[in-house]
């Protein structure tokens, strides 16, 4: 029978009493995760989430110095891996330390990354490249040398993808053809999972507060000559959501997906994005 955790809270700072959810019981203690991506807003709420649910990490990004940093808020074992996602021979390096570390590979969450924005007449071929490089080849290849060691252990993907791979944008040309090519892939591997027990699912998150967020409504205040509340109240509005989301809601959904409580997901797309994607 499954037991539910205590409430984290029953009153509110007056005293008052709150409604409230027990924590969901996932079952990943001791598990393998491997995180790429990780120092940045989102990669690194995933990593902090899985440790909270005991999982033993591995996290790569770029930055070895800040891999220590989110290594160091982790509540569970973690060990890092610095790479260039442009190297190919990255993602073999990376999966043959988590299996040398800890003996396999339970989860991959390819989350590494990130494309550039412009005018489809001004990007450069060198764009082009650096955006599946970083992005889209970067998964594939993570997710070829997983894929042995998920078959062993019935484990799973989750690709984080993005809100742009359904719904074109004129400025975000390269992001949105990576974003489309990698939730094929998502279908592609669930359909080749099914018969290798590995689940492949994906989350196309919307406009979540991170640094890049920022940066994009700073500017459309300096464009607009208005402060910074009032260009993202004016974001928030011409993409037709409430509010932007948080990193650590897309890390929660991450958790789930990763769970046996997510067992007949296969080839499923999430968009957490508040509403922003209107179309089926």
């Amino acid at each position: 029978m499954e037991t539910a955790s205590p409430p984290l809270a029953s009153v509110d700072s007056t005293g008052a009493p709150v409604a409230f959810f027990p924590r969901m019981e996932l079952d990943l203690a001791n598990k393998v995760a491997i995180v790429t991506g990780a120092i940045r807003e989102i990669g690194r709420a995933i990593a902090e989430a899985l440790s909270q649910e005991r999982m033993r990490l591995v996290l790569a990004a770029r930055s070895g110095e800040l891999l220590r940093e989110v290594a160091q808020s982790c509540n569970a074992e973690a060990v890092t891996f610095a790479a260039d996602w442009r190297d190919g021979n990255s993602p073999q390096k990376l999966v043959a330390l988590a299996v040398e570390k800890f003996g396999g590979v339970d989860l991959l969450v390819n989350n590494a990354g990130a494309t550039k924005r412009g005018d489809f007449l001004q990007l450069t071929e060198e764009d082009w490249r650096d955006g599946f490089a970083l992005k889209f080849y970067c998964s594939v290849r993570c997710s070829r040398a997983a894929w042995p060691h998920l078959v062993k252990t019935r484990g799973s993907i989750v690709n984080i993808v993005g809100v742009g791979g359904r719904t074109g944008s004129a400025d975000f040309i390269i992001g949105g053809a990576v974003n489309a090519a990698l939730l094929n892939l998502t279908k592609v591997l669930a359909d080749r999972g099914i018969q290798d027990g590995v689940r492949v699912n994906a989350i196309n998150p919307g406009a979540i507060a991170t640094d890049r967020l920022r940066i994009r409504i700073n500017k459309l205040a300096g464009e607009g000559g208005i402060a910074f509340d009032e260009a993202s109240s004016g974001m928030a509005e011409q993409l037709g959501v409430r509010r932007f989301g948080e990193p650590a809601e897309i890390a929660a959904v991450v958790a789930f997906l990763a769970s046996d409580k997510a067992a007949y997901g296969e080839g499923t797309v999430l968009d957490v994005d508040g509403g922003q994607t209107k179309t089926l």
